[in-house]
């Protein structure tokens, strides 16, 4: 896809979660909102994936440590072809599949996450596997930036730059917003960026709502030869929908009818003008 169907795709599959969410009366809308940009620019666009093969040796692996804001990748996985859309429907309902968090009785999903912390251990274990195979697969890791409080993530981070893993990227969904308001408020993490760089790791930082400074960052990586890359990505929490956007209520507020009419009017706008933008080009 080029940027602007990037753009578009992003706005749809923000219009299928809130749906989703609205229907199963539950879900995490704020941070499914602000990693769609990201996930739609890796899945549409930069990973080697192959729903026919969910297990094709040779895939990139995708590992949401942030695993409570799994509704924009339910989404994208059900579009892409990896289990039927009509599943959607029965997110978080009783003896679905598509509950809460990532479950890896799902074609598509790697491990069971969302017990915060653990996502980039697993990745490391992921990506020295690769290497030691010669294989040619990265392993993508998405965290959030209130998972930055967990211990783990340092040793694993640790673990990445020790084993010069250049085929492992993490990426940071840095709204800065959590469960109870803000991280800073919360427990600080600034220097954020700093702390990862002297942990060994080269880190870029990006807009990680812009899905043309997403594509570009991805598309660079290894960005320094023999370590692992941090992508800083500043994104908005509740992206795409003006009522929510930096409002820490919406980390797992449901919308109402009312709200899911507004929500939805706003991103089928934006949509229609991506489309227009796409046809004059």
């Amino acid at each position: 896809m080029d940027i602007i169907e990037l753009k578009a795709k992003a706005a749809e599959i923000r219009m299928a979660l809130l749906k989703m969410i609205h229907n199963a009366k539950t879900g995490h809308t704020g941070g499914s909102l602000s990693n769609t940009d990201i996930l739609t620019a890796l899945y549409y666009r930069v990973m080697k994936i192959d729903p026919t093969r969910p297990k094709w040796e040779d895939r990139d692996r995708f590992i949401a440590s942030k695993g409570h804001s799994v509704e924009s990748l339910w989404c994208i996985l059900a579009n892409l072809g990896f289990f039927p859309e009509e599943e959607l429907k029965t997110f978080s309902q009783y003896g679905t599949r598509l509950i809460g968090h990532p479950n890896n009785k799902v074609p598509g999903i790697e491990m069971n996450t969302g017990a915060l912390g653990h996502g980039l251990a697993i990745s490391v274990g992921m990506a020295l596997a690769g290497k030691r195979d010669g294989k040619g697969y990265r392993v993508y890791c998405l965290m959030g930036d209130g998972e930055q409080a967990e211990g783990s993530v340092w040793e694993a981070a640790m673990a990445g730059a020790h084993y010069k893993l250049e085929n492992l990227v993490a990426i940071i969904d840095r709204n800065r917003l959590q469960i109870s308001g803000s991280t800073e408020e919360v427990m600080g993490l600034e220097p954020l960026e700093e702390k990862w760089a002297a942990f060994g790791w080269n880190v870029v930082s990006i807009d990680g709502n812009d899905m043309d400074a997403l594509v570009r960052t991805f598309e660079s990586v290894p960005t320094v030869s023999g370590k692992p890359t941090l992508f800083m990505a500043n994104t908005v929490k509740g992206k795409g929908v003006s009522f929510a956007e930096n409002v820490a209520h919406w980390h797992h507020h449901v919308p109402n009818d009312e709200q899911l009419e507004l929500a939805l009017a706003e991103l089928s706008a934006a949509l229609e003008r991506y489309k227009q933008e796409g046809q004059v080009q």
